[in-house]
């Protein structure tokens, strides 16, 4: 019996486009591969795209990595698709990380690193978009991992279907940017195995996906198992959720993108009353926010106004951190929080808050960033 083929989602791949699939050689990757490859055959309805891969040698796991690219470089000369190499070193870019203050773990440092190289892709003019073989397994995970981290909205949004990737302007044809695309996102894994053992391709198997140490294997070994027991459908849940969490930053980001300039005050108060205004909110490495319109929001409009202004700090708030700043502004939720304000909070990244009659200001010893 023959086995089904997954799905693969079509919506943000065109004809003419030049699609680079992103290859560890592991299940989901070999078969994205697969899938681009079939679809793009076909006589009638194919993808007609210039299809090539890309394959990210971390500098890990030395003779199990070099095999990898082995199996990665054999399968695309079978196909005979083009194949981009990059190696790299997760350890570096960890030491570098430490020495600036902003420590990686090794899958924040392995992730990093991949996203750089396939937006150098991108910018380089080799492909207009990459595509990486996240499953429904890996959404619901991501998801479950943010909920246990306290994450906000933007969190639990998960891993989205597509990620715009912003060049230079440098690239040869002359455009500026490109997309991560993950068009497996609502296939699971299992599917994709069942699709490879019936086309008799085999994979690689990293082994350090059953290493426990790493906070995602315990969730996808252990936590997601047992959750399961009580609702078969979790991973399509915890999926719905990151999809209902989406629409909803994107309809805040757009109010807050029309009320943010109506309550940020521009440069800094003067003596003698007036502000001054040559620069504008979060150039100068600070900015300030009315508490009087503040007053005006609801507490959930509230909270995301404070943690926008500290956005353009290059700041995320945590809940806590977020809570605090209100109440320094008397504006929390605690009614007898105003009568033990104090003037100023220092939070988490250097960020330092300040309190007068009129406004909260932010300020940060780090370089600015834009909304």
């Amino acid at each position: 019996m023959a086995m089904a083929t997954p799905p693969l989602n079509r919506e943000h791949i065109s004809p003419g486009d030049r699609v680079c699939a992103a290859v560890s050689g592991g299940a989901d990757s070999v078969a994205l591969l697969l899938l681009l490859h079939k679809a793009n055959a076909l006589p009638r309805n194919g993808l007609g795209v210039g299809l090539s891969a890309v394959h990210v040698h971390h500098g890990l796991r030395g003779a199990e990595a070099d095999a990898d690219l082995a199996f990665v470089e054999a399968l695309c000369l079978r196909l005979q698709v083009p194949l981009h190499v990059h190696h790299s070193s997760v350890p570096e870019r960890m030491a570098a990380s430490r020495q600036a203050g902003e420590p990686e773990g090794m899958e924040e440092a392995a992730r990093n690193l991949r996203y750089a190289i396939f937006a150098g892709l991108i910018e380089q003019g080799h492909a207009d978009s990459v595509l990486t073989a996240h499953t429904l397994d890996d959404q619901a995970e991501t998801v479950l991992m943010k909920l246990l981290r306290g994450a906000w909205t933007e969190g639990l949004s998960g891993i989205h279907p597509v990620v715009q990737v912003q060049g230079t302007g440098n690239r040869e044809q002359g455009a500026s940017g490109g997309r991560i695309v993950r068009p497996l996102l609502g296939v699971r894994r299992a599917e994709l195995e069942d699709y490879l053992s019936g086309q008799g391709q085999a994979w690689r198997t990293d082994a350090s996906n059953a290493d426990e140490a790493f906070t995602r294997n315990r969730i996808r070994h252990n936590l997601l198992p047992l959750l399961r027991e009580f609702n078969p459908g979790l991973d399509q849940a915890l999926a719905n959720l990151a999809e209902l969490a989406r629409e909803d930053e994107a309809r805040w980001q757009a109010e807050l993108g029309r009320i943010l300039p109506q309550v940020l005050l521009p440069g800094k108060p003067v003596r003698g009353g007036g502000r001054a205004v040559s620069t504008a909110a979060g150039e100068s490495g600070s900015v300030a926010l009315e508490i009087e319109r503040l007053r005006g929001f609801d507490s959930a409009l509230r909270r995301r106004v404070v943690r926008a202004a500290a956005r353009q700090l290059g700041a995320r708030l945590s809940f806590d951190e977020t809570a605090r700043l209100l109440a320094l502004a008397g504006l929390g939720v605690d009614p007898t929080a105003a009568g033990r304000m104090v003037a100023r909070l220092e939070l988490g990244g250097g960020l330092r808050a300040e309190r007068s009659a009129r406004e909260l200001r932010l300020s940060s010893g780090k370089p600015a960033k834009g909304t």
